[in-house]
């Protein structure tokens, strides 16, 4: 089997960084206000009007072409993107992308399904395209775009859940060499999890699509609250321990864990789970908020950058999406310190 590495990673922010006076000052009682799914982070950034899901693509891949050269992003294979709100409702950015890049990939897949598990699942899915005869390297693009748009709308932001999302993008580039390998991954599927009609809130009730009165937003009660608490706390170390497994070491020997970034309760439990200091597990949730499928590579990002992750560090990435229906981990050797 080829070795295919993880050789770059790169993230944007909006420059709209909102705090958490914003939705302060519209917040309506609730019982789940307390919750602690529902305590906000002190900041998080929102998209700009206008702002596409490619326009936050482009961005976040700027940095990869800066430092491998336009030629090495227009030539990929394959380009991988999960988008949380598609600008459009049929498919995602992936095809646009590679027309704005000038690329020209065998390879177009907009991977929907993944969620907040959507970056180690492209890795592995990357992973598996590139290990084919002829091909050779893969853009993977996470865009974040629904806490502007869909949480600040007038009869949502009042609601608990409006000030825990925030809006950015992650993106990696994948090659056929041994700088930085992907050593493994692990991924979970449980579709008796996977969101219903009755977790889409409108008011009057209707299918989203249809016309009339009523914003739309995600519906939450206690017993959803615990249902997800109980599958997340189990998902993330499950798979996390599994890569851990295949690459033969203790969970305690992982050098940097990078998961999802959903609220503070969730990163202590996981982080407890794989018996690892608060260092060792980077926590961008009171700058970002939940930034969903991009918070691990913008985590990663944000991390490289401070010089936090060293060549040789064996970084495991995990993450589950929506209720508790895919969950998703892949380990790599780490060789994308900046020089």
């Amino acid at each position: 089997m080829k070795t295919v590495s993880l050789v770059d990673v790169a993230s944007y922010l909006p420059e709209n960084r909102v705090n958490a006076d914003y939705f302060a000052q519209f917040a309506a009682p609730s019982r789940l206000a307390n919750s602690p799914m529902f305590r906000p982070p002190a900041h998080r950034h929102h998209v700009a009007d206008g702002e596409s899901a490619i326009d936050m693509a482009m961005r976040a891949v700027a940095p990869l072409v800066a430092r491998s050269g336009e030629d090495a992003v227009r030539g990929v294979d394959a380009i991988l993107t999960h988008t949380q709100l598609p600008d459009l409702p049929l498919q995602g950015c992936a095809g646009e992308l590679a027309y704005r890049l000038g690329a020209n990939p065998e390879w177009v897949l907009d991977v929907h399904n993944s969620g907040c598990a959507a970056f180690p699942y492209m890795i592995k899915l990357a992973r598996q395209l590139l290990q084919q005869d002829g091909a050779r390297s893969a853009l993977i693009v996470a865009v974040q775009n629904a806490a502007g748009q869909v949480f600040t709308q007038t009869e949502v932001r009042s609601q608990p859940q409006a000030a825990i999302p925030g809006d950015g993008c992650g993106a990696g580039l994948l090659v056929v060499d041994d700088r930085a390998p992907v050593l493994a991954t692990a991924c979970r599927s449980q579709g008796e999890f996977a969101p219903s009609p009755a977790d889409a809130d409108v008011d009057p009730p209707r299918k989203y699509w249809e016309p009339g009165p009523g914003q739309f937003r995600i519906a939450f009660n206690q017993n959803k609250i615990a249902r997800v608490y109980a599958r997340g706390n189990r998902m993330v170390p499950e798979v996390a321990h599994d890569v851990c497994r295949q690459v033969g070491v203790a969970p305690d020997e992982v050098d940097v864990f990078v998961t999802n970034q959903p609220n503070r309760l969730f990163l202590r439990n996981w982080r407890e789970a794989m018996q690892l200091p608060p260092e060792r597990h980077p926590d961008t949730f009171d700058e970002c908020g939940n930034l969903f499928g991009a918070g691990i590579p913008v985590t990663l990002d944000t991390e490289n950058r401070a010089g936090r992750i060293p060549n040789g560090a064996l970084v495991v990435m995990s993450a589950f999406a929506h209720a508790g229906d895919f969950a998703g981990a892949a380990a790599v050797r780490w060789g994308a310190a900046p020089v």
